[in-house]
């Protein structure tokens, strides 16, 4: 389960599209639909980098 409490790096690094608030975070940040958002993560994992690489092609 995903802790507001417990921060850090494995939190930012990792994109959890269960969690509205986070669809909202990073998909406005990467400038893209929340769909867009579950798509690229379906296709390549959890990963911001990977997903940041992914929506960049």
């Amino acid at each position: 389960m995903d802790s507001k409490q417990n921060v850090g790096s494995p939190d930012r690094d990792r994109i959890n599209v269960n969690e509205d608030y986070e669809l909202q975070y990073w998909s406005e940040k990467f400038n893209v639909s929340r769909e867009i958002l579950k798509d690229a993560v379906k296709a390549v994992g959890t990963s911001v980098k990977e997903v940041q690489e992914y929506l960049n092609k």
